[in-house]
């Protein structure tokens, strides 16, 4: 599925002056079901996309691609089972990867998330980086601290990015992103909060992803 030239609301357009991320050609891939199931061909960076159910993933890629419906919005969270995988502009590959920790998905699939998403995360040697989402309305879960953990253990570049903060008056958000850093251990200069709604942080996450982009002519971050 090739979405060439499509804009923000499902219209053609220019993308707004100094766009750090002109979107000029996007195309679904395919989905991963499995952990050595099938998968396209990794010859392009790859970024994955990583959190928990009902984070707002869907609305961030949809916002940070400038499409409509690139990623299915879900009115039940934990219905995604797949990575699913998106070209972009014939340069990088975004991945999306399976909400988790969504409590009312039965303890055997959220036990066959588990090795689809750590398989993936280990196995794929065009991985270039990790965007790690936290719904800024809450403290950090167990499973995003897993996650993290994971990330670390890995040694993978991660970007954190607190979404839904347009749910949150100005004194809330700042308690909330003060929580969030002394909870992870990290400077504000570390965190990116975003907004689906209104487009706040839209071009810092792309210029972030970009960047971690930039960085895959000088190899994996991979240890040889």
């Amino acid at each position: 599925m090739t979405l060439t030239g499509e804009g923000e609301h499902g219209g053609k357009g220019a993308a707004p002056a100094g766009d750090p991320l002109v979107i000029r050609d996007l195309e679904f891939l395919g989905g991963m079901a499995a952990p050595r199931g099938w998968r396209p061909e990794s010859t392009l960076p790859e970024i994955a996309f990583s959190g928990r159910s009902n984070v707002g993933k869907s609305s961030l890629l949809n916002r940070l691609v400038r499409r409509k419906a690139l990623a299915r919005v879900s009115q039940t969270p934990g219905k995604t089972r797949e990575i699913n995988f998106y070209r972009v502009n014939h340069a990088f590959v975004l991945v999306d990867l399976p909400g988790y920790g969504y409590a009312r998905v039965s303890k055997t699939t959220r036990a066959q998330w588990r090795p689809l998403i750590e398989g993936y995360l280990r196995g794929s040697a065009a991985l270039r980086g990790v965007v790690q989402l936290i719904d800024a309305r809450h403290p950090p879960t167990a499973d995003d601290l897993q996650m993290l953990d994971f990330l670390a253990e890995l040694g993978a570049p991660t970007i954190i990015v607190l979404t839904k903060v347009d749910k949150l008056s100005r004194r809330e958000r700042e308690e909330r992103v003060a929580a969030t850093m002394q909870s992870l251990g990290i400077d504000e200069e570390q965190l990116i909060l975003f907004s689906a709604v209104t487009g706040e942080g839209r071009d810092e996450l792309a210029e972030a992803i970009v960047s971690l982009v930039g960085r895959a002519e000088g190899g994996s971050w991979r240890a040889p």
